[in-house]
């Protein structure tokens, strides 16, 4: 108590720890009862704790600063004066922020710190396995190399989760799974390297190694590096961590020679069988293709559906090693049917391996994801994404949320009325809304204007946007929308497009887009470390960069896509980053309902609760139902699965012909069905569907003994590839049938979506699929675009109306706007068209005063009425063709 630190003056620490009389931590206490709180002791630090002093100079002497009163503790790894930054280290309660508590009554609420966190053991072990030098170098708004050293001391969240992990994984020993629901901003690297790390060098209470090997599975480039910098500084050893970067060789090669801890993705695994017999192959050992049984830690960095599918039960297959082997020749042996292994091989694949266990981290789990890692539909770890806001290491992306509503007009412009399927050409004619350039052109002016206006200036003058399109057509229209505007106004503003493949455009034959053309060359994987740079501000996407993009600076998204479910919420959570400049977010939603925003969110707020679970006789009926259509035989099923899981020696180049032979007579069944019955053909495919879901989940959670269920999952999985597509009907393009009659974008509501109302729904297990097929209602196209404007438009007064034809009449008879429609693009033409509307409008003023009033009174209904009207003139005066408005 009372550390008097100082040869300069009488200041004193509170309370001091030391490891071999070396000064490690530092406390100061205060006491809310006396009129002290936490605060105060945090600001004592910034403003009274000199940081040259030797016990406070960083990575010197003391290691970690904690600021703690009865309610809470915070804690820091390096003083700077009053730019320190104090990072809360309490425990939560009930999913937010702050300390429970003590339940019996007899201590402070922050007790933990003292009886669980700095005793003599759990502080040597901080110290030895927790508290290491995070080195990053970045590239400073110059351009230069900058380097970063953090001292990284764990919040109570991760180290509590790593200590329970690691203490079950020993008690309970290999052949378990554990879900670690951590939201977004939770330290997930550095949890996973702690466990990566603790894992790979535990033993049990007979001093036997629990693990043989720790396999990371990962996509993250960034947590490659991070963990092998991380576990270095524990082992100071090469070769206990190896990242595999090149291919399945190098995987195989790494599982064979059991390396401590391996980084990879879970894309390699379907080929390392194959690596393996090669490998041996080349050392004269014989045609063995599995590795020795050995006991595996499986760490998933982001458990989704991906790790519920086919690749993860290669992933099991592989790692299962000789003990699977032999578990599938005994099971082959029982059955009678000792040709067929490898059918056994499969089924045994699919379930839980007693030689592996997994832990599995995600911030938004799926049902499935909590049937197969979960723990009773409970994680075994929750870090909620409540708690991360309230403590400050993610930002409310809802905080700020303004939505626009898109009011509209449609009229038919042919003159014949054909019938048309209502679903379908009311898709086609909300794209043709879409992607309308007036729709396009207003959307981008509110959207660069408010950028401009309101977030450039944002984190120092650095802030970022992302707008998120619904389609890669439109991502095209908008970033030609985007540069021209910004062009015409001169703003200091630069944009990048994001979307995968070549995109057709829709106006002018032969003509396509890429991403890399439009972004003047800039290669895919350049595009992230090149949208971080200064020079570029605005990313506009099409279905890319939605999910596991962190990008700190980025500050306002513009939503031009319909959201829902898990999608809203990995799509607005990429504002959440923080920064130490960044006050807020904003969100501007052209299309989403904030009440469906707000119900997306709550699922996964205060973390997720598991809904309804599959009944696992289902699959016995859905299975039944398909036998009994008559599409395929039992003996076609067996004799399919006879020549796939034929022995790899006994199989020939003629198995191909003969099981494509065996499909065939399927397929010809079921396309005479759909040529008499469409929408029955189309149950059955549904039905198809069902059934390899249901088993592809199911056989992970339930051992199933049935031999038969992987015959025919196997067979309507290869099945399914050869059935002729589904009928589409006519497709529809209202280009020259329909133009845009009125066109308003309003604001409807601003504010903050507030996620403690509303109810979080539970999550649901899959659903047999239906038949997606629906008799489609025909009706006229007059009618389907009365049905749109009843939807979408407002009351236009017939005044108005009749005032803007009368405009477009009288324009279209003057001769210098004749001659310039004739030699000018619409852009050109209209800053004609502009001059002479004024006038236009002044000579009919006493026709509609309250009109003109407007017109001359607001500046943006002046641009809106230049240009709408301006369109339509140029059309009547037969402008240059269509295709050259776009460039």
């Amino acid at each position: 108590r009372q550390l008097h630190f100082s040869p300069k003056n009488e200041k004193s620490l509170d309370v001091v720890l030391s490891v071999n009389g070396i000064p490690v931590v530092t406390l100061e206490l205060k006491n809310p009862l006396s009129g002290q709180t936490v605060a105060n002791a945090i600001h004592q630090y910034r403003h009274d704790r000199d940081p040259r002093e030797k016990i406070f100079e960083f990575t010197k002497r003391a290691l970690v600063h904690f600021a703690v009163d009865t309610e809470e503790v915070y804690m820091t790894t390096r003083l700077a004066g009053t730019s320190t930054h104090f990072l809360p280290f309490n425990k939560g309660v009930d999913g937010s922020a702050g300390n429970p508590a003590d339940p019996a009554g007899r201590d402070y609420k922050t007790a933990y710190l003292w009886e669980e966190v700095l005793t003599r053991d759990s502080l040597l072990e901080l110290l030895a396995r927790f508290l290491h030098l995070q080195v990053e170098e970045k590239i400073s708004d110059e351009g230069r190399k900058v380097k970063k050293e953090t001292l990284i001391f764990p919040r109570y969240h991760q180290l509590q989760a790593v200590r329970q992990m690691v203490e079950a994984a020993k008690a309970e020993g290999v052949g378990h799974n554990y879900l670690i629901e951590h939201s977004a901003g939770s330290g997930k690297s550095n949890t996973i390297g702690w466990l990566a790390h603790r894992l790979s060098s535990l033993h049990n209470e007979q001093d036997e190694r629990v693990f043989d090997s720790v396999v990371v599975i990962t996509d993250r480039v960034v947590l490659d590096r991070q963990l092998q910098n991380t576990i270095y500084q524990f082992d100071h050893r090469q070769g206990v961590v190896q990242k595999i970067d090149e291919d399945s060789r190098q995987l195989a090669e790494a599982l064979e020679a059991g390396v401590p801890i391996i980084i990879t993705t879970l894309q390699k695994f379907p080929f390392v069988s194959g690596q393996l017999m090669k490998m041996v192959g080349e050392r004269g050992e014989g045609g063995r293709s599995y590795l020795p049984t050995r006991r595996y830690a499986v760490i998933i960095d982001e458990a989704h559906s991906s790790q519920s599918g086919e690749t993860a039960t290669e992933l099991k297959g592989v790692l299962g090693g000789a003990e699977l082997f032999k578990k599938a020749k005994e099971l082959a042996g029982e059955e009678g049917e000792v040709e067929l292994e490898r059918l056994f091989r499969a089924m045994a694949k699919r379930g839980r391996q007693p030689n592996m266990s997994f832990f599995a981290f995600t911030a938004t789990p799926k049902h499935k994801t909590m049937a197969i890692f979960g723990r009773s539909g409970e994680p075994f770890h929750r870090y909620t994404m409540r708690q991360a806001i309230e403590e400050g290491f993610i930002m409310d992306v809802l905080a700020h949320y303004v939505t626009y509503k898109t009011y509209y007009r449609l009229i038919k412009k042919a003159e014949d009325d054909p019938n048309v399927e209502r679903k379908k050409a009311a898709r086609a004619l909300a794209r043709f809304m879409r992607l309308h350039p007036h729709n396009i052109g207003q959307k981008t002016e509110v959207m660069v204007e408010h950028f401009q206006q309101h977030t450039r200036h944002k984190i120092g003058g650095r802030a970022k946007a992302m707008v998120v399109t619904g389609s890669r057509l439109e991502a095209v229209r908008y970033k030609q929308a985007f540069d021209r505007y910004i062009d015409e106004k001169g703003y200091p503003i630069k944009s990048l497009v994001a979307f995968s493949g070549t995109v057709e455009d829709d106006k002018v034959p032969e003509k396509t887009y890429t991403e890399v053309e439009m972004n003047k060359g800039i290669r895919e994987k350049e595009l992230p470390e090149t949208f971080a740079g200064p020079e570029y501000r605005v990313l506009l996407v099409a279905e890319k960069y939605q999910t596991g993009f962190d990008q700190p600076l980025l500050h306002t998204m513009y939503v031009d896509k319909r959201l829902a479910g898990i999608q809203a919420v990995q799509t607005l959570s990429r504002l959440n980053r923080t920064h130490p400049l960044k006050d807020d977010t904003f969100v501007l939603d052209f299309v989403n309902d904030p009440d469906e925003i707000r119900e997306a969110f709550r699922q996964y707020y205060e973390g997720s609760v598991m809904g309804e679970e599959v009944d696992p006789d289902r699959l016995y009926e859905v299975k039944a139902e398909l036998d009994a259509s008559g599409i395929y035989r039992e003996s076609e099923v067996d004799e399919f699965a006879r020549i796939f899981f034929a022995p790899k020696k006994r199989q020939s180049q003629a198995d191909h012909r003969k099981m494509n032979a065996i499909l065939d007579q399927a397929v010809a069944r079921f396309a005479d069905l759909q040529k008499c019955e469409e929408e029955e053909a189309e149950a059955w495919r549904g039905k198809n569907q069902a059934f390899r879901n249901l088993y592809s989940f199911l056989s992970q959670v339930i051992p199933y003994q049935d031999s038969d269920l992987e015959k025919l999952y196997t067979y309507l999985r290869h099945l399914a590839l050869k059935l002729p597509k589904r009928k589409t009907g006519p497709g529809y393009q209202f280009d020259d049938e329909v133009e845009l009659d009125y066109y308003r974008l309003q604001k409807i509501s601003e504010g903050s979506i507030n996620l403690h109302e509303g109810y979080a729904w539970p999550l649901d297990g899959p659903r047999e699929v239906g038949t997606g097929e629906v008799r489609e209602e025909y009706v006229t196209l007059s009618r389907l675009i009365d049905i749109i404007n009843e939807r979408f438009g407002t009351d236009l007064n017939e005044a108005d109306q009749l005032f803007f034809d009368q405009i477009a009449e009288a324009a279209s008879q003057n001769e210098n706007l004749r001659k310039a429609a004739e030699v000018n693009p619409l852009d050109k033409f209209q800053l004609v068209f502009q001059q002479v509307l004024e006038s236009l409008f002044i000579e009919r003023m006493e026709l509609n005063e309250e009109l003109f009033t407007n017109y001359m009174g607001k500046p943006e209904l002046q641009e809106l009425i230049s240009e709408w009207l301006g369109s339509q003139v140029y059309d009547r005066l037969g402008g240059l063709k269509s295709s050259e408005r776009y460039p």
